[in-house]
């Protein structure tokens, strides 16, 4: 097999939660994304994650090749990772991946948690860049429904959604202003997600940074039990000395 059937006879033979980022990009969010069947990355204002089909030459190339000069984009997976020809880590770490084992369902949401959309976009990207939850950028918040709680009208707390394929949806964006820390805002806004994900039919799963075990107990609260460990790597394009001193000069 060559080219496009072999990356999808690699693909459909690993559970799609183990490349959860191509899953995503190759079906929920492929609107929201550029490249090919080889490998793809979202839009440069919706999030930085990227990812090839699978770890064949062409598949690597195909990744690399979705990267500018100065730009960085994420991987995470749950395969080693093999940085393409041309790219460089400048960051890698181990997360766990967990999944949701019973859903959360409830009657009607508590009237202060609200849906977020484009108008509260600001206020969002300013508390992600305030607790860096992960990359969140001016339009992570269209890759699903995000939640939150205002206190005296200010963002305190948000999640939301970020990967999404056919029958999984990721947890994700949840983080809490300094200000409100220690009110159960993260886990009471985490379980509405959930429920949201679990009424349309969907397995709820999320990341976490596998030193994070505050949140790691959090979630196992919630339900949800450790799946996998998961590689993370931020990568940037290795350019030579002269296209580095160009870019300086721009």
């Amino acid at each position: 097999m060559y080219g496009q059937n072999a990356c999808a006879w690699r693909v459909e033979s690993m559970h799609p939660l183990d490349r959860p980022v191509w899953a995503s990009l190759s079906t929920h969010h492929a609107a929201l994304s550029e490249g090919n069947a080889q490998a793809r990355r979202f839009a440069r204002d919706v999030n930085l994650f990227a990812s090839a089909c699978d770890d064949s030459p062409a598949g690597l190339a195909a990744l690399a090749a979705l990267v500018r000069p100065g730009e960085s984009i994420y991987l995470a997976q749950v395969p080693a990772i093999v940085i393409p020809p041309g790219l460089v880590a400048v960051k890698q770490a181990e997360a766990v991946q967990m999944i949701a084992m019973r859903d959360l369902l409830f009657e009607a949401v508590a009237d202060d948690i609200l849906t977020l959309g484009d108008a509260d976009a600001p206020e969002m990207l300013a508390l992600a860049r305030l607790t860096e939850p992960g990359p969140f950028l001016e339009r992570t918040h269209a890759m699903g429904h995000f939640r939150g709680i205002r206190i005296d009208g200010r963002l305190a707390a948000m999640a939301g959604e970020r990967m999404r394929f056919p029958g999984h949806t990721e947890v994700s964006g949840v983080c809490t202003h300094p200000d409100f820390r220690s009110c159960g805002l993260a886990r009471r806004l985490s379980a509405a997600v959930v429920s949201g994900i679990a009424f349309r039919g969907d397995r709820a799963f999320l990341h976490a940074w596998k030193t994070n075990r505050a949140a790691i107990s959090l979630y196992q609260g919630l339900g949800f039990e450790l799946r996998a460990e998961v590689n993370v790597a931020e990568l940037v394009r290795n350019t030579s000395c002269h296209e580095q001193a160009r870019m300086r000069a721009e």
